[in-house]
């Protein structure tokens, strides 16, 4: 066994040991929720959040045992959100993603440790012994050696140009920061990568596989994946975002939903009933002779495969002494008992699944808005009424106070965003050496060049990164002309083999969201503004 099989070895070993098997645990089942108390907590996180619109569901001792929907799929709208209404699900994903593989190797069709370019061969990594020992294993558990979020840009914003080839090209350009195996950083595009092994094995497109492998045998028959038409299937909420104090619909779906790059890492869209299914399929003792997924493969993505640092929330709230990722799913532990979970983020939507397998228990949150707080709140309140069955909790109000005075409290060492209130956009004449075509060897060419009197910033594969340069004191940021892009860019250029050669991008606001992965982009000029189409 090669060093570091036998630290995942004894990492699963000390996990299992820790928790015990999720059937035969020695905790007591839980009564069924109080759906009154639920009721409340699902207003209350609604209206203090103003969310456009929330879907909730409680399975328990293998039964539907809860179910909520508030609001509508569209502001202004009109139609209301019901259980059959389908939200994008974001990384929620992942499971799905993993329980494909599972079922290839139930099948015989691959293995956990066979080498990625086993299945592509044209795969690459950035450090070439990287490249020919990774592991399917490890395009799941964040182990890479890869920066949080490296190449995320490719991803997102939708839509845009990137293709899944791209991003397995694009790998041999990215840059690690840390050790292979080191530690944890969550990355998306690895995700696409197990995607495309997956399909390598089966000899069939991602979308097909997890269509045959997951929704039909489940009966999760709202689910989409790959390119669908929205009028065909109809019921679909439209993520928001917050403007003057009020929910509006930002990227709204066209006619055709495309199949996007990012699908098996965060693409999916699923309605409350599907989940619910899903849940049930985890809860549920398999069946004896023909189990939708092995018991053998149930533990293995169970199990803690890379550990993850422990919040102090998590140890303030939880109680939390072990936390870690599994094969899309993190794994920990919350009052004495296990939990298995993910949640999942994208622009204006916002999940989070709960498997409570100690207490045949779990539930699920999807929302159309911008609810990052609304989901950390509402989802610690249902935690808390089964973990802590028979005594009183603190409500949505308690924790929802926790986090403000979390936010006030931030020492002054705390890195924030500048007061950028002083730009004023660039002259088209600005930068006038540094304008033209510029090429990152991953992201592809952008251009910075004069544009109706401006100075704008275009990226040709991701039409949503268009905007204008702004002058900030001796400093250059680009204003993005779409609202739900929010996280902003300083410019900056270093001289090179000839001057101004070499253009960096890094984040204005420095709690930007990693996926905005400014970092990671090394621009090199390669044509005057004149030869750009």
């Amino acid at each position: 066994m090669k060093p570091g099989q036998y630290c995942f070895a004894v990492l699963t070993a000390i996990a299992l040991a820790w928790l015990g098997d999720a059937r035969g645990a020695p905790h007591e089942a839980s009564a069924l929720p109080d759906a009154a108390t639920i009721d409340r907590a699902v207003d209350d996180v609604v209206e203090r959040y103003r969310l456009p619109g929330i879907a909730v569901g409680v399975v328990a001792e293998g039964e539907v045992a809860y179910r909520a929907t508030r609001g509508g799929l569209a502001a202004g709208s009109g139609d209301a959100v019901n259980a059959d209404s389908v939200f994008k699900i974001a990384s929620l994903t992942k499971a799905m993603t993993t329980a494909v593989l599972a079922r290839l190797v139930d099948a015989g069709r691959l293995n956990w440790n066979d080498p990625v370019i086993q299945y592509l061969p044209d795969f690459r990594m950035h450090d070439p012994w990287v490249t020919r020992h990774i592991q399917v294993r490890d395009l799941l558990i964040h182990n890479s050696g890869l920066g949080a979020g490296a190449g995320d840009l490719m991803l997102w914003p939708e839509p845009n140009a990137f293709t899944r080839a791209d991003i397995v090209a694009a790998l041999a350009h990215l840059k690690p920061t840390h050790g292979f195996r080191e530690r944890y950083a969550y990355d998306n595009l690895l995700y696409v990568v197990a995607g495309e092994v997956a399909a390598a094995a089966a000899g069939k497109p991602y979308a097909q596989l997890v269509r045959e492998e997951v929704f039909q045998p489940l009966g999760m028959d709202r689910c989409q994946v790959g390119s669908w038409s929205r009028e065909a299937v109809g019921n679909v909420a439209q993520p928001h975002m917050l403007q003057d104090g009020r929910s509006v619909v930002v990227r709204a779906d066209g006619a055709l939903v495309p199949d996007s790059p990012s699908m098996a890492a965060g693409g999916i869209r699923c309605s409350l009933g599907d989940m619910l299914k899903w849940m049930q399929a985890w809860l549920d003792e398999p069946h004896p002779k023909h189990p939708w997924l092995s018991d053998t493969q149930r533990r293995v993505l169970w199990t803690l495969h890379m550990p993850m640092p422990i919040s102090q929330r998590m140890r303030d709230w939880d109680g939390t002494r072990m936390y870690g990722y599994g094969y899309g799913w993190r794994v920990s532990d919350v009052d004495g008992v296990w939990k298995v979970a993910h949640t999942g983020t994208l622009m204006g939507m916002y999940a989070s699944l709960v498997l409570l397998p100690d207490l045949d228990t779990g539930f699920v949150i999807l929302t159309n808005g911008e609810g990052e707080q609304a989901r950390t709140v509402l989802e610690q309140v249902l935690l808390e009424h089964f973990t802590r069955r028979g005594v009183a909790t603190p409500g949505v109000g308690h924790y929802a106070a926790l986090l403000e005075q979390d936010r006030a409290m931030r020492p002054a060492s705390t890195p924030r965003a500048p007061d950028t209130s002083a730009r004023r956009p660039a002259s088209a004449d600005a930068l006038r050496d540094q304008q033209g075509v510029w090429r990152d060897p991953w992201f592809g060419e952008v251009e910075l060049c004069p544009h109706e009197g401006d100075l704008r910033f275009r990226a040709r594969k991701s039409p949503r990164l268009d905007g204008r340069v702004m002058e900030v004191g001796n400093r250059w940021l680009v204003d993005w002309d779409d609202a739900s892009v929010d996280a902003e860019p300083w410019l900056a250029f270093e001289a090179g083999d000839d001057k101004h050669r070499r253009m960096r991008l890094s984040h204005v606001d420095p709690t930007a969201d990693f996926s905005y992965d400014y970092a990671d982009l090394d621009f090199r000029r390669v044509a005057p503004c004149e030869d750009s189409p």
